[in-house]
């Protein structure tokens, strides 16, 4: 059920919108609806009593042959008029409250013209009053005539009240009156109104929720890509006045972010490269010594304080170091890479030439550097591919060693993480290489994956977008 429900903010509040807005205009729709046939009622219980009025006052002083000659020639179909010994109206209880009180109503009202009796009742639509509405408008007439029509075609269909009014001879007079046809809400002509003002009304709501949730989008892309690159550019600080209080806040965030990693970097830079001044004199002074083991044995570990000096060197001044990134041939700089190494071959018919590749040159150059060498340097040999797939370019490198263990795939990005326990920095190096290559990949707008190959050995993936 979860994954039919919207997952963003902006979604939800859009569905709670339309839905207020849906729930809104169907209430508005059955109050006008249900006001319009009150408003209606009391207009047909108005008419009736205004034309009873007027037929009792023209036929209050005529005989009883005048009174049915009278309302013989007003007699039509839509208005039926008659006057008989009988009332047309037989019960004398009316059948609501409403035609209750107008009997009482028009019997004082026409009391002075000498009626004592009046009933009212509701009746139906006849089958002959709906077969008898006429032929349909024709083309050429106008459109007041057509409307008229029309409406006399609606007027004719509809229900009717009766009534019947005795005079004091003991006479009924008996009319209808038709009851006043309801027209629907929603027609074809008013339908478009109502979709584009409700279309309206959502283009509004998803600008305004834009709008609204601006600061919360600007904010993600602004944390991912600072996660990515540290040393990439601020973003802009304009629009409204809570987008630009949220860009300055994400701005100086970024800002202290990077004093505090490069004063850092500056430091174990500093602190590595002023090693090299001390190592140097004890090198020197290592050459004045007679050969023996012990000279040997010292001018090892010499070695080993260089490289631990040289790779904390490079992994701090990472970030440091001002490179502009450039567009690189991808293809080239691996074929570069792999020829400095003797155990490295390319896999048959996965050489992708012409791959372009945006990124910092040297930074990307050290990147595949360290991923071979750890290949070659603990899977004996490395086999290398160059393949691309949609807009990224993957360099799969594939050794012949154990393997990771799969709960430790992760952990060896740590810095200073080395799976070879020994203290030979020939075969269990320092721990920062794949740690290095993985924050370049990654500034390019890549990363790098590591699995255990079914065949055997470790298969590293170095995956790069391709340039524009």
């Amino acid at each position: 059920m979860k994954r039919f429900l919207p997952q963003t903010l902006p979604v939800w509040v859009l569905l709670i919108v339309i839905a207020g807005l849906l729930i809104s205009q169907v209430a508005t729709l059955y109050i006008v609806s249900r006001d319009r046939a009150a408003a209606n009622d009391v207009v047909d219980l108005y008419r009736l009593n205004d034309r009873a009025y007027s037929l009792v006052q023209l036929m209050h002083d005529t005989t009883p042959e005048e009174r049915k000659a009278t309302a013989s020639g007003l007699f039509n179909s839509s208005y039926a008029l008659t006057v008989t010994d009988t009332p047309a109206v037989s019960s004398s209880i009316a059948s609501d409250d409403e035609l209750a009180e107008l009997e009482d109503i028009l019997v004082g009202r026409l009391s002075k013209f000498g009626v004592t009796d009046a009933r009212v009742r509701r009746d139906p639509a006849t089958r002959e009053a709906d077969d008898s509405s006429g032929s349909a408008p024709g083309p050429d007439i106008g459109q007041v005539e057509r409307d008229l029509l029309v409406l006399a075609a609606n007027f004719a269909q509809s229900d009717k009240l009766t009534a019947s009014l005795r005079f004091a001879d003991g006479q009924w007079l008996n009319f209808t009156e038709p009851i006043t046809p309801v027209g629907p809400i929603l027609s074809f002509e008013s339908l478009p109104l109502y979709s584009l003002i409700a279309g309206l009304v959502v283009i509004m709501s998803i600008w305004s929720l834009r709008r609204l949730t601006a600061p919360y989008r600007m904010m993600e892309t602004a944390v991912d890509r600072i996660g990515k690159d540290l040393k990439s550019p601020p973003i802009s600080e304009s629009g409204s006045r809570e987008v630009r209080a949220a860009a300055r806040a994400i701005n100086v965030m970024q800002a202290r972010l990077r004093e505090y990693v490069e004063d850092r970097e500056h430091l174990a830079a500093a602190l590595a490269h002023d090693l090299r001044t001390p190592i140097t004199r004890m090198r020197l002074r290592l050459e004045l010594l007679r050969k023996s083991a012990v000279r040997e044995a010292l001018a090892h570990d010499l070695a080993d304080v260089e490289s631990i000096a040289s790779s904390v060197i490079d992994f701090a001044t990472f970030e440091v170091t001002e490179e502009k990134s450039e567009r690189i041939d991808f293809w080239s700089l691996v074929e570069s890479i792999a020829d400095a190494y003797p155990h490295v071959s390319f896999d048959e018919d996965t050489r992708s030439r012409g791959l372009i590749c945006m990124a910092r040159p040297v930074a990307l150059k050290r990147c595949v550097t360290n991923l071979v060498q750890n290949a070659v340097t603990y899977g004996k040999k490395a086999h290398l591919s160059v393949t691309r797939s949609d807009r990224t370019i993957t360099l799969a490198i594939r050794d012949e060693g154990p393997g990771i263990p799969q709960a430790q795939i992760d952990a060896v990005f740590g810095s200073f993480v080395r799976l070879e326990q020994s203290r030979n920095r020939q075969t269990g190096g320092l721990g920062l290489g794949l740690t290095i290559a993985r924050n370049i990949a990654r500034a390019a707008g890549g990363d790098i994956r590591l699995s255990n190959n079914p065949g055997g050995g470790l298969l590293t993936e170095l995956h790069l977008p391709l340039a524009a």
